[in-house]
């Protein structure tokens, strides 16, 4: 599955405003368990898994949380020795960029992914390329975490939100 450059068209920003997955709360997280993977998206969810002793398969960070600065994660990442690979990513698009480094960490390339733009789209195509049973964990601003749970239902709706987006030149 290959993907160009893609932008969410304003006539579709609602459909992208609805939550995926459902609640998770922080004391569930030592519960909900790695197996076949674990993939965060956004630093708060990234951070709060590492210090409750979980190492996701894959973390995709911006830098940044509810537009604020936030380099809690990013400074953990570099103290700890971590590799990581940047791509580009402006809100409201998934690249084609990003879709790549995805697909290469899911292979076992890379595990820290660090967006310059914005990261929230990415649990899509984290959706699309994820084995079934993969736990997905992204923050909702002002809500706290969801838990996404891969399987042929999700991925549809995942399918779906691609097809509303447009392509870019």
């Amino acid at each position: 599955m290959e993907y160009g450059n893609r932008k969410v068209p304003e006539k579709s920003r609602d459909l992208f405003k609805e939550p995926l997955g459902t609640d998770l709360k922080e004391k569930e997280l030592t519960v909900i368990g790695k197996k076949p993977k674990m993939i965060t998206v956004g630093d708060v969810v990234s951070l709060t898994m590492v210090e409750h002793g979980i190492r996701p398969d894959l973390c995709i960070y911006d830098g940044y949380t509810e537009r604020r600065e936030m380099t809690e994660f990013a400074a953990l990442v570099k103290s700890r020795g971590w590799e990581e690979r940047t791509v580009k990513n402006e809100a409201g698009t998934i690249t084609a960029e990003l879709f790549t480094a995805i697909k290469n960490a899911l292979e076992g390339k890379e595990e820290i992914i660090c967006v310059e733009g914005e990261e929230d789209l990415a649990v899509i195509p984290c959706i699309l390329l994820s084995p079934d049973g993969t736990k997905i964990i992204y923050g909702w601003p002002g809500k706290g975490m969801k838990l996404i749970v891969t399987d042929e239902n999700i991925r549809m709706k995942a399918h779906y939100l691609m097809e509303m987006t447009e392509e870019l030149e």
